[in-house]
């Protein structure tokens, strides 16, 4: 399947595409904010560096976006276009897990929010993630 964008046009669509403190990110983190709940954004002293972290309680959060982290990928990987992307968001999965994995040896209490779910009922995702946060010790 051929690229419908020039490849300036692609070069110009990728380079806005943002790692850090995405529209869904701020949602969350200007929400807990509003509640006064203390954490640190992408906290990169424990593997996978968290979106959320509430080191004094071992409280990790991921905020991971549908595409680049493979939400429910199987269904869709053979409508990506090249052999690259298929095996650059596999290897993102292998990754999640395994960095939930360690995390999770570590002590660590991890949630993982998928981006549609704050897209679709924002309120709902939010009140979640503050109830994971106040009732882990």
């Amino acid at each position: 399947m051929a690229d419908t964008f020039t490849k300036e046009k692609r070069s110009d669509i990728m380079s806005r595409i943002r790692s850090k403190d995405t529209g869904i990110e701020k949602l969350v983190f200007g929400h807990l904010r509003r509640k006064k709940v203390y954490f640190q954004k992408h906290y990169k002293r424990v593997k996978g560096c968290p979106d959320i972290a509430i080191p004094s309680k071992k409280i990790a959060v991921f905020i991971d976006g549908d595409f680049w982290h493979g939400y429910k990928f199987d269904e869709w990987k053979d409508r990506v276009p090249k052999e690259y992307w298929r095996n650059k968001i596999e290897s993102n999965i292998a990754r999640d897990r395994r960095n939930r994995a360690k995390l999770k040896r570590d002590g660590w209490k991890v949630m993982r929010i998928w981006g549609h779910q704050l897209s679709k009922s924002p309120e709902k995702t939010l009140g979640k993630i503050e109830t994971f946060i106040s009732q882990t010790p």
